[in-house]
């Protein structure tokens, strides 16, 4: 990756450090390296708020270059830092909402005298708003799931399961370059590559917080796919995460064994609505709030409130801030006073369960523009009968 788009991003950390003092990070978990190294290694990248940034590394061994410094541990760090001339950090930030905590406590003890603060925030905040080149990112992404997404109807076959369909949907995605790893915030969330629900089972509770849950195949990963067969008079949608390219693509769409009820086809305009009042809404210095409670609004004039995000246990939730991970910030929901800011990218994704007819409703990604909002991913949004 281009060193301007790295110093952008590590400049976007750096204003927030600022803001708290802070005189150095150590960023070691893989997306955060990723963001600001722009791929994964084994190691760490010291990121001092007024010098350039150097990479303290492990593994490759086949990396070179200026401000790149081979160690076997990280107690290394502050002898090749005072070896160069730098100073020794007063206030350290470490990833505290993300490194175990004895990774946590042996990093801290490279500086003993510094202040150590939790910087996963910092740099949630910063990855939250994208750079030019990371909505570029986004735009070939939703591309290619859209192009996977516009061939599932010829992968089907009647008596499939859902799981059988799921694989075949897979291979699309696969083939369309999708690298399959489905990156989640937070060591209680967990899921292969996405979900495909039908019938009764996307009504299931799960312990993960995604927007339907699902039983799964086994009790080591409760959520999505039951193994249930397709039948008549059933809905099925496909939410299976779009990683082409490191980023995290979010996009759901519905389909039918045969036709639905007058009611299904009815529940499902009234996600399209509300992803349509939603876009209207939406722009920069609109707080979260204002568009979940307008999605609210819009399913209970409608009588689908007790069906929306799930039946017995709901997701309290419209859409999310996707990036490296699916759940970034920000988050569409109650009380969620943070405002939209241009830059961001959302997954929107009003839902409806029906019992014994199952999930229908939408998913797209947005992203926020000076003005508003625009769609990423494009294709068919109704119902598709396969």
């Amino acid at each position: 990756m281009l060193l301007p788009e790295l110093k952008l991003r590590r400049d976007k950390i750096r204003a927030l450090m600022a803001q708290q003092n802070i005189d150095a990070a150590i960023i070691t978990c893989n997306v955060n390296l990723l963001y600001t190294y722009g791929q994964i290694v084994s190691g760490y990248l010291y990121l001092p708020l007024h010098a350039p940034a150097r990479l303290f590394l492990k593994r490759p061994n086949n990396i070179t270059g200026e401000h790149i410094h081979p160690i076997r541990k990280p107690e290394q760090i502050a002898d090749l830092l005072k070896e160069n001339n730098l100073p020794v950090p007063q206030t350290l930030m470490l990833e505290g909402d993300e490194l175990p905590y004895t990774e946590y406590m042996r990093l801290s003890a490279i500086f003993p005298e510094a202040t150590i603060v939790n910087g996963t925030p910092i740099i949630r905040q910063a990855r939250s708003t994208k750079t030019d080149i990371e909505i570029i990112m986004f735009h070939r992404a939703a591309k290619a799931h859209a192009a996977a997404y516009e061939q599932i109807p010829s992968v089907y076959h009647e008596g499939m399961s859902d799981k059988e369909f799921s694989i075949e949907i897979e291979r699309l995605m696969r083939l369309q370059g999708c690298l399959g790893i489905f990156r989640v915030f937070g060591q209680s969330m967990e899921i292969f590559m996405g979900s495909v629900l039908t019938g009764d089972n996307a009504a299931t509770p799960s312990p993960y917080d995604f927007a339907l849950g699902g039983k799964g195949l086994d009790p080591s990963l409760p959520g999505g796919l039951d193994g249930s067969v397709l039948k008549e008079g059933q809905s099925v949608m496909v939410d299976l995460g779009g990683n082409f390219n490191g980023y995290m693509c979010d996009m759901s769409r519905v389909f039918s064994i045969g036709k639905l009820t007058d009611e299904a086809y009815a529940a499902h305009q009234v996600c399209l609505e509300i992803q349509e009042k939603i876009a209207s809404l939406a722009k920069p210095g609109v707080a979260c709030e204002e568009l979940y409670d307008a999605a609210i609004d819009i399913v209970t004039k409608a009588n689908f409130a007790d069906n929306f995000m799930g039946i017995d246990q709901k997701a309290k939730f419209i859409g999310h801030g996707i990036g490296l991970e699916i759940n970034e910030a920000p988050v569409l929901a109650p009380r969620i006073k943070q405002e939209l800011e241009p830059g961001m990218v959302l997954a929107i994704e009003p839902k409806i369960v029906l019992p014994s007819v199952g999930p229908v409703g939408i998913e797209n990604s947005w992203v926020v523009t000076a003005e508003g909002i625009e769609k990423l991913t494009i294709c068919n949004e109704e119902i598709i009968q396969l």
